[in-house]
């Protein structure tokens, strides 16, 4: 991925109006142009990853011309469904979803495909139902990635504390299943305690607290999103294992989304390692494909000209699965996984701003 420092001139712009339409509700007009109306319902605004999108949102829809109708479910699958009949009301071609809850939107898309509106998914996969395009990383990447991480940083050996999404949701249940199978597979010496958070980083940081009492051998965090990087770290600083990765009471933690405070928490020792999830190319590429749906294009599986690969996950349901590096202090490779520098130029999160 290549810098993208015109960025910041755009987001101060847009800021204002991208947090009014980050609120809730019907957003107002985030960008326009000579293009279709077009509608994008942010999942959430309480991440430093969904904030980011939200940012590069009105940007790639200028850049496409498109003019954009936004709002913002909170991840709260009925808001989904009321603001999606919003967007029905209000004349749009497409719309981008990131249905949280993968199995009860179901019925909405339904609806959706019969008033031949397009929809693509971002960051998660419907279910059942038809969307024209997902755009998504490997998830089960992800998992597999801070497994061969820790494992080995941990010698193959000890415990490790596996902080889960929510498993009403693909993400959760495809970084959950691959990082057990992983485990079990290269590390079967690592005891792995799974704990359910629902995203919840209060949750998170009270049921890793619990842990670590219980577990005071704990040597190992997953966080399978940044959601609870902040309770973590907290948590950690808390139990006096807040301490560099040369302090043998260092706790080993890998988290995954890729944002700024992860890769300044990775160049200063706070945690080790994650797996960097493109906010800037899920809000390019689901603009991308949005367009090209209004415009009747259509697509077939392999390999793009943005370093992604296009998969055929079920018949009629096709997913962009973008490039998503695993991010260390070194640059190294683990357990056969290569790594990014944390200060690589290339990572949406050193450019940001």
């Amino acid at each position: 991925m290549r810098p993208r420092t015109p960025l910041l001139a755009t987001a101060s712009a847009l800021s204002a109006l991208v947090l009014l339409s980050a609120c809730g509700g019907a957003g107002t007009t985030a960008a326009s142009g000579d293009g279709p109306l077009v509608g994008v319902d942010y999942p959430r605004s309480d991440t430093d990853f969904w904030n980011s999108y939200i940012t590069y949102t009105p940007k790639y829809a200028e850049e496409l011309g498109l003019s954009l109708k936004t709002t913002n479910s909170q991840n709260d699958v009925a808001k989904l469904t009321a603001n999606a009949q919003t967007f029905i009301s209000q004349g749009v071609r497409g719309l981008v979803m990131a249905p949280q809850d993968t199995a009860a939107i179901a019925p909405t898309l339904a609806q959706l495909e019969a008033r031949n509106i397009p929809v693509v998914t971002v960051d998660t996969r419907p279910d059942s139902g038809k969307v024209f395009m997902v755009i998504r990383a490997d998830n089960r990447a992800y998992g597999e990635k801070a497994c061969q991480y820790l494992g080995t940083k941990l010698g193959g050996k000890g415990k490790v504390v596996m902080l889960q999404g929510d498993l009403a949701s693909i993400n959760g249940r495809d970084r959950t299943e691959a990082f057990n199978a992983c485990m079990k597979r290269h590390h079967p010496g690592i005891t792995v305690l799974g704990e359910a958070t629902n995203w919840d980083g209060a949750v998170a940081a009270q049921k890793l607290q619990t842990d670590l009492t219980a577990h005071p051998d704990i040597k190992g965090v997953y966080m399978q999103s940044s959601f609870a990087l902040a309770g973590t770290l907290q948590v950690l600083k808390q139990k006096g294992l807040l301490v560099g990765p040369e302090d043998e009471k260092h706790v080993f933690v890998v988290s995954n989304d890729g944002i700024p405070e992860e890769l300044r928490s990775i160049a200063e020792g706070r945690i080790d390692a994650t797996v960097s999830q493109p906010a800037d190319q899920y809000a390019k590429y689901a603009l991308h494909y949005l367009k090209a749906a209004i415009d009747g294009k259509t697509f077939k599986p392999g390999r793009t000209d943005h370093d992604s690969t296009i998969v055929q996950v079920r018949e009629g349901l096709l997913e962009d699965q973008l490039s998503a590096p695993l991010v260390t202090a070194d640059g190294g490779t683990y357990g056969g996984v290569p790594s990014l520098r944390s200060d690589d130029p290339s990572l949406w999160g050193n450019n940001a701003g």
